[in-house]
């Protein structure tokens, strides 16, 4: 089968969809596939040093085509961004036809593919994503219509979790059973820590706190600084590392300043390689993700891979994996006293600690291996192939120029 897929983002740039991304070519790549990726990336500085920018590297048996968001970074200009990438469709097809078109986000590059379905007659596929879910179309009524287009009219959609498909459909109105559950999956060979028990290492100083991913207020940075002041002023030892980049890097590193926590308390590690990460995971006991919302989330299922015990919170994307006290303690999103309370219990009690990263460890082996969710992924695409796209919807969209992430557009 010949595949385009179609990037929001991928390498350089790090977040968990790079990674979704990196995982499912090489899935599709070994299953016999032909396949295209189309990548948008942010070329300017700012957005280099938000997510990582420039063109995407070579992927082994996928030919890549990198297309610079000119539009989005100079102006929130998303249609222009838009256009190129139907015309890069539409182009690389009448070299090679495709039998499926695959888009990474519903918006803007699951507007793209649905346009560019309607114009090749070819099916289109759309993975919904976090932010399509948590704000993309309470934003503006721009990106409303086109995400309840892209929910309505594309021949498949992939979500992560029940969760999610709870809240897209009560902010968007879409019918639950559009949508094709596929969980997130993890190469959990990668991020194993080389034990006999697949847990860290027994080791001497404070039990060691690890939060890695985008370093967003979203994801809750700011709350766990904060809750590692609580844990300062009760005498409960730690060492903690903060590992990414993102839009509150700065905000960040100026609270943890404010609150006067030297480097050997909270260490800023910035940007790491993705084949640095693994060993990251390995220097560390605790994984803690306080976010607010997920599709569903990559860095947990790291996590659990490399047999951490995992501090998160009652979150869309996160229940879907996590269950307190079973595989992982959970919070509140935003209850700093409550977070700083279960970092305590899970510094402080060593049996809890070991028994939650051998339940999630364990499950995580069992469930979310990529070799079973890849296969989940092209069983849809051999469903669609040979579908009509659909063509009853109006390719215009009311312009709006509210729209918040106009003007922050790499919030999107």
């Amino acid at each position: 089968m010949r595949i385009l897929f179609l990037s929001r983002r991928y390498f350089p740039a790090i977040s968990g969809m790079s990674v979704y991304a990196q995982n499912l070519l090489r899935e599709l790549v070994e299953a016999g596939h032909d396949v295209t990726m189309i990548s948008q990336y942010r070329g300017d500085a700012f957005g280099t040093r938000v997510y990582g920018g420039g063109p995407p590297p070579p992927v082994p048996g996928v030919r890549v085509i990198g297309l610079e968001q000119l539009g989005e970074q100079t102006s929130g200009d998303f249609e222009r961004d838009i256009a190129t990438m139907v015309d890069a469709i539409v182009r690389e097809h009448a070299k090679k036809p495709f039998d499926v078109l695959h888009a990474q986000y519903g918006y803007p590059t699951g507007w793209a593919v649905l346009l560019a379905a309607r114009r090749l007659g070819v099916p289109s596929v759309v993975s919904i994503q976090g932010g399509d879910g948590h704000w993309v179309g309470s934003c503006c009524e721009t990106h409303r219509v086109a995400m309840c287009e892209v929910l309505a009219h594309a021949n498949a959609l992939l979500i992560g979790g029940a969760s999610f498909v709870d809240e897209v459909c009560g902010r968007l109105g879409s019918d639950p059973d559009r949508f094709t559950i596929v969980p997130g999956a993890v190469d959990t060979g990668r991020f194993a820590q080389g034990t006999p028990d697949g847990l860290p290492a027994p080791h001497a100083g404070p039990v060691r706190l690890f939060y890695h991913g985008r370093v967003d207020r979203r994801k809750g940075v700011l709350d766990f600084i904060q809750a590692l002041a609580i844990l300062r002023e009760q005498g409960t030892p730690f060492a903690a590392t903060i590992s990414g980049i993102g839009p509150d890097v700065e905000p960040a590193r100026a609270l943890a300043a404010e609150l006067a926590f030297p480097e050997r308390d909270i260490a800023f590690t910035g940007y790491a390689e993705y084949g640095d990460v693994p060993d990251l995971y390995r220097r560390a006991d605790v994984f803690v993700s306080p976010t607010y919302a997920e599709g569903f989330s990559n860095t947990i299922l790291e996590a659990l891979a490399a047999g951490l015990a995992t501090v998160s919170c009652h979150a869309v994307g996160v229940s879907d994996c996590l269950r307190d006290g079973e595989n992982g303690l959970l919070v509140d999103p935003g209850d700093v006293p409550a977070l700083a309370a279960a970092l305590t219990r899970i510094i402080t009690d060593a049996g809890l600690r070991r028994r939650l990263a051998t339940a999630g460890l364990a499950e995580c082996r069992r469930v979310y291996s990529w070799h079973a969710v890849g296969r989940q992924i092209m069983d849809v695409y051999g469903r669609v192939r040979g579908e009509t796209p659909a063509t009853d919807f109006a390719e215009d969209l009311p312009y709006d120029p509210s729209c918040r992430f106009r003007a922050e557009p790499h919030l999107l």
